[in-house]
């Protein structure tokens, strides 16, 4: 006799009943059909791979959230896969990269030890797109406009976007000398916005008071465009690496206007995503009523050259469970079903046939049902045919 917990799943997984599967499934085709119109190849990577190959260039946060296992063939040990950017990443260096920029999209499950913070799903269908061969902006653009279409094409209203630059803060730790152990520490602070905490670390670090303040300044450089003017002045003291960074999210912004004018923008200086392997742009979609974004990316040069070939690159990637929930198109489907007597009459056999090609759906009754399935018409013999009727 089963125990009532053998029903139990473990905590972040869950599975999908009919009506969300149904609905997940549709929005999956639509966003890989809107890949392939941006001419954006499918690929499939392994669930499963050695973990150092899995790991490499990612940093410790990716690590944490990766589940290991022995492979019982080769005794080494292997990761499940958390996040598939970069596996594309290394199939792109290895396998396909040539000359042209290469742009590469994927859709599929991933398994995380920690899961996300907000909805807690550890099981998330992560779906993205990735554009290789390109360090120009519009390619970072051009990925940003990929990702609010995919969010349109999902039934994601109100979308806000975030937009930073990692090369902001690294800038500015190298211009100040910090040690590598000392922009961990600071980063870790800044990304929970503890003011108190990032005064003490620079008061430790024993920074001139110039760095001491334009580190701290980072907290408060968050709001529209006119942030980007008050950074240029703030934070002067970071250089050219500084500066051009602040320049490039203006072009960002400046493009996106032109093509979105009614996008509200919003911009963080001290917002760090994927800090440990990204290196440029980096961006987030947020919907009101919801704590974590929606859809996230940026630029990641040096991953692939640590993987294969060096690639400049660009991407975004979002759980499809989280669109699906949060999609405003219906959640009911009315398609009609249509109910077959449960007869062996060739001629039925033929004209369910066609009905099923014809994109219906077709279920027919088995002997001595308790009661019919669901069916809004069935097909009835009618003058020796069979025929569709209410």
């Amino acid at each position: 006799m089963l125990n009532k917990n053998n029903w139990i799943l473990p905590e972040g997984m869950e599975g999908l009943l009919p009506a969300d599967a149904s609905r997940l499934e549709t929005m999956r085709r639509e966003l890989l059909n809107l890949f392939q119109s941006w001419g954006y190849e499918y690929v499939i990577p392994p669930m499963v791979e050695f973990l150092d190959t899995l790991l490499t260039g990612t940093g410790s946060e990716l690590a944490l959230q990766t589940f290991n296992v022995t492979d019982q063939i080769s005794g080494k040990t292997l990761g499940i896969r958390a996040d598939m950017t970069p596996q594309v990443a290394r199939m792109a260096s290895h396998n396909i990269y040539k000359s042209a920029p290469v742009r590469l999209c994927y859709l599929g499950s991933v398994l995380q030890a920690r899961g996300a913070k907000i909805e807690k799903s550890r099981s998330p269908i992560q779906v993205g797109a990735e554009l290789y061969g390109s360090q120009h902006i519009k390619s970072d653009v051009e990925i940003i406009r990929l990702m609010l279409e995919t969010l349109a094409i999902s039934g994601i209203q109100d979308v806000h976007l975030d937009l930073g630059h990692v090369s902001i803060f690294r800038g500015l730790s190298q211009q100040a000398n910090l040690s590598a152990e000392q922009e961990a520490e600071l980063f870790e602070v800044l990304q929970r916005k503890a003011t108190d905490e990032v005064d003490e670390l620079l008061t430790s670090y024993q920074l001139d008071a110039g760095w001491h303040k334009a580190f701290y300044t980072l907290l408060s450089l968050n709001g529209d465009i006119a942030v980007l003017d008050e950074a240029k002045v703030s934070l002067a003291i970071g250089g050219d690496d500084v500066l051009s960074a602040i320049d490039e999210l203006k072009q960002v912004a400046a493009l996106l206007k032109s093509i979105y004018p009614a996008l509200p923008l919003y911009f963080d200086l001290a917002e760090l995503r994927c800090y440990q392997y990204q290196t440029g742009v980096v961006f987030a979609a947020f919907v009101p009523g919801f704590g974590s974004e929606v859809a996230r990316g940026g630029r990641y040069d040096n991953l692939t050259g640590k993987l294969d070939t060096p690639l400049p690159a660009t991407g975004f990637s979002a759980d499809i469970k989280v669109l699906a929930k949060l999609s405003a198109l219906s959640k009911e489907t009315t398609k009609d079903i249509i109910l077959a007597p449960a007869s062996e009459d060739a001629d039925l056999h033929g004209v369910v046939r066609q009905l099923r090609a014809s994109g219906n759906i077709v279920v027919q009754a088995l002997p001595n049902d308790l009661q019919p399935p669901q069916h809004t018409q069935t097909i009835a013999k009618v003058d020796g045919l069979w025929k569709v009727s209410e």
